[in-house]
């Protein structure tokens, strides 16, 4: 699967731009949506947001459970299933395929909600994020662009291009710009959203949806922040309207940044695996000062921190839980470095032992076997170390790490060969060698690992591998979706739903009937506010 993930991302970042699908999307229709009850400005609308979906079954269906039900309870408020739901980006893991979007995406949804409400069919719009990019956008079109005419169980697939325009009551509109993972902007999306913009009046209300939240990577990438800034600048920005909230996922977690203008919302609880939030910056500049010396769509604004789900503590406690879950999640990975260690020590054989002179000591140090181990795991730490996901781009940082390190997983492998050696076993004599060598595989494996999960703690907190230190342990808990409201004076509320533990038994449900779920959780699923409701005018 790792080879098949990585051979689908090398082909999306070198040849994407031959096989962009958003260039033959101008001969689809270029349908502005109008989800205004009725098509009355006068009313109120729910309307709910979920991304990074389509990973784990038990995550992944907890929300799309939730987010099928008729109506929420929180805290004593009632909240409304949405008259539409938006899936914002990385709709299946890891990679796009027709098969995948339908057991891992289309199938939970199709379980949580089977058919249409008796009120009308909530539409269903989706964004699509890097991992649907993988296939070069063609599982993602297949599912979703149906312009209204599928469905996926109880909702229509209502778009008919990758990115979209909605128009909401009381002057609100949300645009949902497919910039490819940081490509440039499309021209026929470029005409389709200058035409919606036509119809921006002056004083209107906007909600800017992309794939991933490029204020808060332009910290480390100024750049990342640049396919937005276009578009705000050249888009929206001659409307006069406001943009009152940025949204997106991506990262697969809930954190909000805000100022007295505007908003910036990340949810990327959907279902895959949690990122950490206590690496979060407490503040942001967006645009960042680097982008100064290019043309930007406004001065610096300086954003705080003012939420996130799970909370920075909680996140630590889930970064020190890496010595449990790790190997017992991934015993596999466990018994390849018992493997590499077990080579090592074979290599090392008789270097401590007391029949060997210096002289002969030093030429084994020199003799090939060592230096291919010794040499093959240095070099897989420090390619480790310079995965270009989750943290810094300090080359040097990461290189010393990595050496340090594969130093560290060497020094097991002498620890272990001294030891091997010490106990003056029969190692020689048959049956030994077979499950001793076994028995060494298995503890050495384990050290290793430890070894792992203390490297993973300190480079996170030196900025590096921060994301392989939580992908390490797949954790399925700490989810989270949004679900908006609209009410009839025009104010927008937005209320994030957290879900602190996803179910993992489920029972079904064969008589269930009309908008029941196919599945129910043998226990209720409990969930909660992330932080308090939040109001935007």
């Amino acid at each position: 699967m790792l080879a098949v993930t990585a051979s689908r991302v090398v082909l999306a970042d070198y040849f994407g731009a031959y096989l962009d699908k958003r260039e033959l999307q101008g001969a689809l229709q270029g349908t502005v949506h109008d989800e205004r009850p009725s098509g009355s400005d006068h009313s109120e609308l729910w309307f709910d947001f979920v991304a990074d979906i389509g990973d784990g079954f038990d995550a992944t269906y907890s929300i799309a459970y939730l987010l099928g039900q008729e109506h929420l309870t929180v805290e004593d408020q009632t909240l409304q299933r949405g008259r539409f739901l938006m899936m914002g980006g990385d709709e299946v893991y890891p990679t796009p395929t027709s098969r995948r979007y339908e057991n891992k995406t289309k199938g939970p949804y199709e379980a949580a909600l089977p058919v249409p409400p008796a009120g009308g069919s909530p539409n269903l719009y989706a964004l699509p994020g890097n991992h649907d990019w993988y296939d070069g956008l063609t599982g993602f079109m297949r599912l979703f662009v149906k312009d209204g005419k599928d469905h996926v169980g109880g909702w229509t697939n209502a778009q008919s291009r990758s990115y979209f325009a909605i128009q909401l009551p009381h002057r609100w509109w949300l645009f949902a710009v497919d910039t490819q993972a940081g490509a440039y902007i499309d021209d026929p999306q470029l005409q389709y959203f200058h035409a919606v913009a036509a119809q921006v009046q002056e004083g209107d209300r906007i909600i800017l949806c992309g794939p991933s939240p490029s204020w808060v990577e332009a910290v480390q990438d100024p750049g990342a922040y640049d396919s937005i800034d276009f578009f705000v600048r050249t888009v929206l920005k001659p409307t006069g309207a406001s943009i009152k909230v940025m949204l997106s996922g991506d990262l697969h977690h809930y954190a909000r940044y805000a100022n007295e203008d505007r908003e910036l919302i990340h949810c990327g609880g959907g279902g895959a695996y949690l990122y950490p939030t206590h690496r979060m910056p407490e503040q942001i500049t967006v645009p960042q000062p680097a982008s100064l010396s290019r043309k930007t769509s406004e001065p610096p604004a300086h954003y705080e921190l003012r939420s996130t789900f799970p909370t920075k503590a909680q996140s630590r406690r889930y970064a020190a839980g890496v010595f449990g879950r790790l190997p017992r999640r991934n015993f596999g990975f466990v018994a390849l470095l018992g493997t590499l260690q077990t080579m090592l020590m074979c290599s090392m054989l008789g270097l401590f032992s007391h029949h060997h002179p210096v002289s002969a000591l030093t030429k084994r140090w020199l003799e090939l076997p060592i230096g291919i181990c010794g040499l093959l795991i240095v070099v897989a730490c420090v390619l480790f170390a310079k995965s270009p996901t989750g943290g810094t781009l300090n080359s040097t940082r990461r290189t010393v790490l990595g050496i340090v390190h594969g130093a560290a997983q060497i020094g097991v492998g002498v620890l272990g060969t001294w030891l091997w050696e010490l106990s003056a076993l029969p190692h020689n004599a048959w049956p030994w060698p077979v499950p001793l060598t076994l028995i060494y595989l298995v503890v050495a494996g384990l050290a290793s690992t430890m070894v792992f999960c203390a490297y993973l703690l300190i480079a996170s907190a030196l900025g590096v591998n921060v994301n392989e230190l939580f992908s390490a342990q797949a954790i399925i808990d700490s989810k989270s979706f949004l679900r908006m409201h609209i009410d009839p004076t025009g104010k927008l509320t937005i209320y994030p739903i957290a879900v602190p533990r996803v179910s993992r038994s489920w029972v079904a449900n064969p008589d269930a009937h009309g908008t029941q779920s196919w599945l129910v959780p043998r226990q209720p699923i409990k969930y909660q506010f992330a932080e308090s409701p939040i109001e935007v005018k």
